[in-house]
């Protein structure tokens, strides 16, 4: 049986799925859900992009679909920095969900040609409460994250 993922590129999976330019934050996305209560998104990552670092009220369940892995980065004031892998290979410590907490500045950058992942959050995500990170604000409040944050900010 072939892997459906060698019949893919970056161009095809925008295609597929109406993937659009997420503004500010970086990537591609489409909606897949959207009601009262919860949201859920597809969203597309490349070598030339990036998630900037970002940060919203509520939880954030991150799930892993196809493609390469993703290192997601958090920064809080009670856990500080955190580098996580949302994969498949389980033995290598990756996971194929994992959930950033409300408050928490997150990022994140593909490991390989592309990732292709999901985010669901309940309560729903509201564009009002989406707040991106400032480079130099960030750097002085978590020094010892100074080079992925110059990674993960626009300015």
């Amino acid at each position: 049986m072939s892997d459906p993922t060698d019949r893919l590129d970056v161009e095809s999976i925008k295609r597929l799925l109406d993937l659009q330019p997420l503004v500010d934050e970086g990537g591609w996305w489409s909606q897949v859900w959207y009601d009262e209560r919860s949201s859920a998104i597809h969203y597309l990552l490349t070598p030339d992009d990036f998630s900037a670092l970002h940060r919203l009220p509520g939880p954030e369940v991150y799930h892993h679909y196809l493609g390469a892995p993703v290192e997601l980065v958090t920064l809080d004031d009670d856990s500080g920095l955190q580098r996580r892998i949302l994969g498949p290979d389980l033995a290598a410590g990756q996971r194929p969900a994992l959930v950033v907490d409300g408050g928490h500045w997150q990022g994140s950058r593909t490991t390989g040609a592309w990732s292709l992942v999901g985010t669901t959050m309940a309560p729903r995500f509201e564009v009002e409460d989406f707040e991106l990170g400032d480079r130099a604000a960030l750097t002085d409040r978590f020094p010892e994250a100074a080079e992925l944050i110059d990674k993960l900010t626009r300015s």
